[in-house]
Parts: C-alpha cells; structure tokens; sequence
C-alpha cells in the first residue's frame, strides 16, 4: 500500500471483519477484509473491463495482520440517497457515500423524518435514471447465455426464499409458489447478466456505482427498474419518496436504453422484479426477542407488503407501490386490531 497516503477512517465492516478509509483529499477509498472482499473485488475487475460504471481498482494486497485490501478511486462523497437526504433536510449531516451491504439497513435513514417523506429533487431522479441507463447498456452488451435452473437461482438467492418461508411458514403455499413460477416463467425470454442484487440509491453515485458484494446473475433490468419503486418498502422512514411522474420519467429513460440495445423495452417486468423485492425485504426481518414490540411491527409490516404485493401480481401482473401503506399507517391500523 502506498506510504505516502495518508487515510482517514470512516467505519468498521463488522461482517466483513475489516474497515472503510478516505484518503485525506478524498480522492480514494480504502477497504479491508477477508475472502468476501477479495472475490467482489475480482469481480468488480472483471465488470470494469466489460463496461461497467464501477470504482477503479488502483491497488490491492495484503495487511500484516493478514487482512485483504483495496484502494480504489472515489466516485464521489455523496450517493444520490446522501444528496437526497441532505436537499430535504437542510442542516442535517449526510450520510458517508460507503454504505455497506452488511451493515444495518434500517441505520442510514435514522436522521430522516418518520412519515411519507417528500418528494426527491428531480436532478436526483434524473441522475438516477442517467446512471441505472449506463448499467443498464453495459449489462445488455454482455448478456450471459442461461443455464438450466438459473433462474431459478436468481430468485431463491435474490428473494432469500428459503428463509422467508423458513421464518414465515404459512407464506409458503401452493398459490405462493404458483404465483412465482409464473414471474418466473414471464422472465424466461428476458437475457441474463452479471449484477448488483442490491441496487438502490445509497450505492449510486454520479459517477457510477459502488458495493459490489452480493454479485451474481440476474435478469436484465432487475437491478435498476425497482430503484424508486423500492423506497416504499421502507414505509416512508427514508424521509422522501419518488412522485409518479417521476417514477415515469425514469423507466421511460430505462425502456429507451433497453430499446436501442436489445430492441425492446423492459419495464413491463417491473412486477415480476417487485414481487422478488418483497421477499427479499421481508428476508431475516422475524424477531427472535419478543420483547421488541418494534421489530415485530416491522416483521408484521414487511409480510402485509408481500402478500399485498402478491395479491396485485396475482391479479393484473404488475406490482403498483403507491398503493402500500406508511408504516406509520399500518402502525397505527395495527394498533387499532385492523391488521395481524
């Protein structure tokens, strides 16, 4: 690692047994950690040379302690989450633009104000779109050819099935399982490539697009479609959300990349991409200490959006997210004995 470098530690990465540093002009980033990391970062190589709007690897190695390490270009101090958060609440500090994937996911949004939120700044909205549509381009340009049973895999590790029905035993029935294969085999034709799996504006920079860790294939358009539409799973405790017209204007951007690189549109598969994200955010959510009132409303919460959300796909094949309810809402139909 180079000497000369001076860095300012911004975090520990609990999961990952290691750290996160700023260079003191905050040009480069610093991570360590185990074999976790030393696979995202080959991927990542790997992604770079195929296009992808991803960090620059400048260094890698290993500490004296036996930890692996990188150093890697910044995209920038501040996500598009970060530049939300601070527009909307002026005099707030923002949240460093190193968010982990293992970190809590409930932690980043701790300053934002409970409710619905408010609308996000269009030139956030906007950049989103311009982003997800240069993800979007290279993945299509480097489609990879599907296996048998891929996927089938996709869902299972991009929805964590098998521990959603684990912790949720009676959402693991016939019509549940009929309703998935039937997403699935709506995506049959849909070309696969190398994604994020845990896309969303608190790893999006202008720039480009950070934490690479939970890689793996996935359906064109599932890591970039559902990125406005999944802030309604949090129940408006990120403090803002995407208005219609918005959420419009940034699939069109997305159907137009995907026109001129594949010659066809892709937003019709949002429902079936939003269905996968209602497991996916209802995945390790069951409190095991029943004394936390609060992690069972929210495990109580996430279910009710599942099976709200399987009921819409069930019915018209779309999943529409205007229409789940605050978790303030259900919070306070929930205390009334309007919901389980």
């Amino acid at each position: 690692m180079n000497s000369s470098t001076s860095w300012r530690r911004v975090k520990k990465r609990t999961a990952a047994d290691g750290a996160v540093y700023v260079s003191t002009d905050g040009t480069r980033y610093r991570r360590t950690g185990k074999a976790e990391l030393q696979a995202e970062i080959a991927f990542q190589r790997r992604v770079a040379d195929l296009g992808y709007p991803v960090p620059r690897v400048l260094e890698e190695g290993v500490t004296d302690d036996g930890h692996f390490y990188v150093v890697e270009e910044s995209l920038g101090d501040q996500t598009l989450h970060d530049q939300a958060v601070a527009s909307l609440n002026a005099g707030t500090p923002p949240v460093s633009a190193v968010n982990t994937p293992e970190d809590d996911p409930e932690m980043p949004w701790s300053a934002a104000p409970t409710g619905n939120g408010r609308t996000l700044p269009d030139d956030v909205t906007d950049t989103a779109a311009q982003v997800a549509a240069r993800l979007l381009r290279a993945q299509a340009a480097h489609a990879v050819e599907p296996t048998p049973g891929a996927l089938r895999q996709w869902l299972d590790r991009a929805g964590f099935t098998h521990n959603v029905f684990r912790e949720n035993p009676d959402l693991d029935t016939p019509r549940t399982r009929a309703v998935l294969d039937d997403a699935l085999h709506r995506l049959a034709t849909v070309p696969l490539a190398y994604g994020h799996l845990d896309y969303g504006l608190p790893n999006v920079l202008p720039a480009g697009v950070i934490d690479w860790q939970h890689h793996g294939l996935v359906p064109l358009g599932y890591d970039v479609l559902p990125a406005l539409e999944i802030i309604a799973f949090k129940g408006g405790t990120k403090g803002y959300t995407a208005s219609p017209a918005q959420r419009r204007r940034y699939l069109a951007v997305l159907d137009d990349a995907a026109r001129h690189a594949t010659g066809e549109p892709i937003s019709q598969h949002l429902g079936a991409y939003l269905l996968v994200k209602a497991l996916f955010f209802l995945a390790l959510m069951r409190p095991t200490d029943p004394s936390r009132t609060d992690k069972h409303l929210k495990w109580q919460y996430r279910r009710h959006l599942f099976t709200k959300g399987l009921e819409q796909y069930e019915h018209t094949g779309t999943v529409d997210t205007a229409l789940f309810p605050s978790l303030e809402a259900f919070a306070a139909g929930h205390r009334a004995g309007n919901h389980p």
